[in-house]
């Protein structure tokens, strides 16, 4: 197996010990990612500001690895609040609108940075 560790300045660094994503022959599995803004590193309280946040962290890693949005083919969401679904499930299709990818998403008790979302993404590697 060939794995290749995935790093970008343009998402958040890895607050512990992981990697923000690994790409392994055709696929690329992204770390959890919160809503931390890389430049700022603060997380936005709104949860749709968060949720897109989530997702821009998702498109650096995806695009440092060769990869897109268009190319996930499954993606988790954790919420802090399940009833913030439905504002969730309004960004996320802005990002997802044509063939979006099989998704769970799941309340958890509690998220690291008391963060109300962390996304994490299966994808394959354009050709």
């Amino acid at each position: 197996m060939n794995k290749e560790i995935i790093n970008t300045v343009n998402a958040p660094a890895a607050i512990g010990p992981y990697s923000q994503g690994v790409k392994v022959g055709d696929l690329i599995f992204t770390s959890g990612q919160l809503p931390i803004n890389p430049e700022t590193k603060e997380i936005p309280k709104d949860i749709k500001e968060a949720t897109k946040q989530s997702i821009e962290n998702v498109r650096a890693i995806l695009e440092e690895s060769g990869s897109a949005l268009e190319n996930v083919i499954k993606t988790t969401v954790f919420l802090k609040d399940l009833n913030d679904f439905a504002s969730v499930n309004e960004v996320y299709g802005e990002f997802f609108e044509e063939n979006p990818p099989a998704r769970s998403c799941f309340q958890v008790a509690k998220l690291p940075m008391d963060a109300p979302i962390e996304i994490e993404v299966v994808a394959v590697i354009n050709k």
